[in-house]
């Protein structure tokens, strides 16, 4: 992409603290291909999790990865601009797609337009002037009137041969079936080829088993033979190999069989011939050299494997009833069976098999595999036809949604308009007392909720769920204005969808940051009177504590001395005229110092003015709440979209801001609406009567003492009362002072009249 082009002149609009690119014509759509990347707000955006029809957005993604990138939206917008008449149609953003306005003139738009014309027409709507992307999501409704649809796929009523038809329900049968675009089971050529592929093999397998003499040992009973010998292979290898081992030594014989031990053990229990533990002892007495009895003194868990052995191989290859197997003989049965057991390894795993092998043959000699290659490559015949259908539901699609599309990933218009939600807005969430309208869908809430920390903005992740329809969904909801405190995890709320479907939620995660500057302001006294709550709490928590060990010691030494025979002193100690007198005291001190406080306050209001009352105020409250308003509002003024969006799937090209303004639209909280009225008398408060008096008797008190203490009530008081007390007048006396001699000693004496 070109850095700047010269021969577009550009509009540009500044919001979230970027400027955006205006796209204002179909002329701005159509040079989009030459604006600088960097001025994009997205430079790709995900097919899933979004309200925008996702079918419109998988178009668009040709390379099929999932995202829509900007080389394929640049793509989409020609494409669609090359076969209307006039570009600015594109800004309309119409859900049906007039006629009139297909470029005829150009060959794309004259098979657009044809084919257009043809789906209205087989729509039972010829004279329709305009084409939606309702009338051409019933495909089946479009191709209701031929048996064909250019998909490839045969359905089974596209033939009316019974014999051709049996044959597609086999194929279905085995290999399951394809949907045509007409929604009916069928074929197409891929499963054709592989059903007869398999067919074949099969055939040729059987057919190279089935004229070899040197595998059908037996003939047709060749199977039953090799059955029969699978079925006690085992035992009998384990038996004979028994036989030789007590053959090298006669003291295995013994162990061989089996200890006592081991038949006592099986005496306590409930027997059954078809016991696991009689089935592993040996298939007869083992003895050096003695062959295997088929009939008597056999284990009887075996009996019936071995009878069936005698019967279907014994006899078969050797002629002639036989009561007993030796060595060499199972030996040989064994090395008969090599090649044909190789043989039958090799046979082709496939569904096919549970047609059995005389109706995979008749399939193949039916000449149904030529048939329906007809009727395929007659449905594919239709394939350009179809294609054309694809297009028209492209252009009709592009038609209406590529104006909102621009608007929510070249700039963000459409969030920064209060009407339109951005296609990243999936519904509004109820809660706290606050309607959430930023809420977003998530995949993963851990990884999204790490890559989304960075946005400094307030998330409130939650599971979202829909008893009526089982399903369950996972969302990320901005909190941008009320309070934190009142969030928590567990908290339930209500969240609707864009279609206006409801949904049970509950907050399953938070990732904590400012909120807004009132919850900053009133943060620092939250926290001082929690202090101060939890120092009362302690120290009532601590007098109890003492109060009640103290009680508990007196009734136990109460009780010590009831039962040594000793008097009892009453529950109660008196006190003695010293500790009145220190009680007094200390109560005087109290109320003293709680005097000369209120009287140096007093004092001190008394000189200076009221603009001096309000500062100290006005200070008091930026001391406090100061420093965590300023840090709130600095964190608050970093927060950004484009982690959030990021995290969700988009690329977005650069920082969008959230501000103060644009966070209380995001989250509105609850208002009692204008003209309203309100009944203010709740029948239900508490009654705090008793409590008000007592303040304002505090405060009464409070007032008259002042007034006292400035003397401002002594003019009306009588003189014992007044806070003012004149002095005594007293006749003054004389003081004679007399100089005496060093050493002389002095006595105190009335001064002379």
């Amino acid at each position: 992409m070109g850095s700047n082009n010269l021969k577009h002149r550009w509009k540009f609009f500044r919001a979230g603290g970027l400027d955006q690119v205006m796209l204002r014509n179909g002329a701005d759509l159509g040079h989009l291909g030459q604006l600088d990347q960097k001025l994009w707000v997205a430079l790709s955006c995900p097919t899933r999790g979004l309200e925008f029809d996702s079918k419109t957005l998988d178009l668009i993604d040709t390379d099929k990865d999932g995202r829509v990138r900007v080389g394929e939206l640049v793509a989409a917008v020609n494409w669609t601009i090359q076969n209307l008449k006039n570009p600015d149609d594109l800004m309309k953003g119409e859900k049906a797609l007039p006629l009139a306005a297909i470029n005829e003139k150009s060959e794309s738009g004259a098979v657009l337009l044809a084919g257009a014309r043809r789906i209205l027409s087989n729509l039972g709507k010829p004279d329709a002037t305009s084409i939606s992307a309702d009338d051409l999501a019933d495909t089946k409704a479009i191709f209701i009137q031929t048996k064909f649809n250019g998909d490839g796929i045969v359905p089974a009523d596209a033939t009316s041969d019974p014999e051709l038809l049996k044959v597609m329900e086999d194929i279905m049968a085995c290999l399951g079936s394809e949907m045509d675009r007409s929604s009916k089971p069928g074929i197409n050529l891929p499963k054709l080829e592989l059903f007869f592929t398999q067919a074949q093999a099969l055939a040729d397998w059987a057919n190279a088993g089935e004229n070899n003499p040197e595998i059908m040992i037996a003939g047709k009973a060749t199977a039953s033979v090799a059955a029969a010998v699978r079925a006690v292979r085992v035992k009998v290898d384990d038996y004979f190999a028994r036989c030789r081992f007590a053959a090298f030594d006669s003291r295995a014989t013994a162990p061989l069989n089996r200890a006592e031990t081991e038949f006592a053990a099986m005496a306590v229990k409930d027997l059954s011939l078809q016991s696991v533990d009689i089935a592993k002892f040996p298939l007869a007495r083992v003895e050096p050299g003695e062959p295997l009895p088929l009939d008597e003194g056999v284990n009887p868990a075996w009996a019936g494997h071995l009878a069936q052995l005698a019967v279907d191989a014994v006899e078969v290859l050797f002629g002639g009833k036989r009561e007993s197997l030796t060595e060499d003989e199972w030996t040989a049965i064994l090395q008969k069976l090599v090649v044909y057991e190789n043989w039958s390894s090799a046979k082709p795993v496939t569904a096919l098999e549970k047609l059995g092998l005389e109706r995979v043959r008749e399939i193949l000699n039916s000449g149904a595999k030529e048939k329906l290659t007809v009727l395929i490559q007659q449905d594919l015949a239709l394939e350009v036809e179809n294609a054309q259908i694809i297009a028209v539901e492209t252009l009709v699609r592009y038609y209406r949604d590529l104006k909102r599309l621009v608007h929510n990933y070249v700039n963000f218009s459409d969030f920064y308009d209060p009407h339109l939600p951005a296609m990243f807005q999936i519904g509004r969430l109820y809660i706290d007392a606050r309607a959430c309208d930023l809420c977003f869908h998530i995949d993963d809430l851990n990884k999204h909720a790490t890559l989304a920390t960075p946005s400094k903005i307030y998330l409130a992740y939650c599971d979202i769920f829909r008893p009526s329809t089982k399903e369950k969904r996972t969302i990320c909801a901005a909190f941008t204005a009320g309070f934190a405190e009142t969030l928590w995890v567990g908290r339930n709320g209500i969240f609707y969808d864009r279609q206006g479907n409801d949904w049970d939620a509950v907050i399953v995660k938070v990732v904590e940051n400012p909120i807004s500057l009132k919850e900053a302001f009133w943060m620092p006294w939250k926290k001082l009177a929690t202090v101060i709550s939890e120092q009362f709490k302690k120290l009532l928590a601590s007098r109890e504590a003492a109060v009640i060990a103290a009680a508990s010691k007196s009734v136990e030494e109460m009780t010590k001395q009831a039962e040594s025979g000793k008097p009892v002193p009453p529950p109660l100690p008196k006190f003695d005229g010293a500790a009145i007198a220190s009680s007094v005291a200390a109560i005087g001190i109290a109320v003293g110092l709680l005097s000369q406080a209120a009287a140096k306050l007093f004092d001190a209001s008394r000189t200076i003015e009221v603009w001096q009352a309000v500062a100290g105020v006005a200070g008091v409250i930026l001391a406090v709440s100061g420093p965590s308003v300023i840090l709130a509002y600095f964190k608050m003024r970093g927060r950004d979209l484009a982690p959030i969006l990021n995290a969700c799937g988009w690329a977005v090209n650069s920082r969008i801001r959230m501000t103060l303004r644009l966070g209380r639209v995001l989250t509105q909280e609850a208002k009692i609406p204008t003209g309203s009225e309100r009944q203010l008398t709740d029948p239900y408060a508490e009654d705090n009567r008793l409590r008000n008096w007592f303040i304002a008797l505090l405060i009464a008190c409070g007032l008259i003492y002042g007034l006292w203490k400035f003397e401002l009530l002594d003019e009306y008081l009588p003189k014992k009362l007044k806070h003012f007390t004149p002095p005594v007048e007293t006749k003054s006396r004389e003081t004679l002072t007399v100089v005496l001699p060093a050493g002389t000693p002095v006595t105190n004496a009335p001064a002379a009249k």
